[in-house]
């Protein structure tokens, strides 16, 4: 007959915390994923619709603009394409290097440490109770209440 052995609430919580750290990584990877294709789709389309908003606006500019000519050594496209390389890599190389210099001025070993000095450093945010209306009927209501003088506003 095999014996059982009996799995102690110690061994068993170990276990489940494991378990649940393999899931919390995975679901990380997935909403990193998920961020990235929404910012990559919204950025897309922003530079589709200023495209097609350009051409709509103005045809014949745009459509000079698209090849090099005599008048115009490159064209409005390649100093574009040119123009958001240089601008993107500032942008990136800019802000990483500051990002890094505050992890390391910060002296934090990992994501969690970083967390904790910076909510030591920082200011509290304190949860207040809402001093205004928070429901509105409608709309209108909505915006009749914005638009009143703090000092007039009444509570319902």
């Amino acid at each position: 007959m095999a014996e059982h052995s009996e799995v102690t609430p110690e061994v068993f919580e170990e276990k489940l915390n494991a378990k649940l750290i393999k899931v919390d990584e995975r679901m990380k990877w997935k909403e990193s994923l998920f961020l990235a294709s929404v910012t990559g789709v919204s950025a897309f389309v922003a530079f589709g619709s200023t495209l097609a908003m350009a051409k709509r606006k103005d045809p014949k500019m745009f459509s000079k603009g698209l090849f090099a000519s005599s008048e115009l050594p490159e064209s409005g496209t390649a100093l574009a394409m040119r123009a958001l390389k240089y601008g993107t890599m500032y942008a990136v190389t800019g802000c990483g290097l500051l990002f890094y210099g505050i992890w390391k001025l910060s002296g934090a070993e990992n994501l969690q440490d970083f967390r904790m000095r910076m909510g030591a450093i920082l200011p509290r945010i304190t949860k207040e109770g809402a001093q205004g209306r928070t429901e509105f009927e409608n709309f209108t209501d909505f915006m009749n209440y914005v638009s009143k003088k703090p000092g007039d506003r009444e509570s319902k």
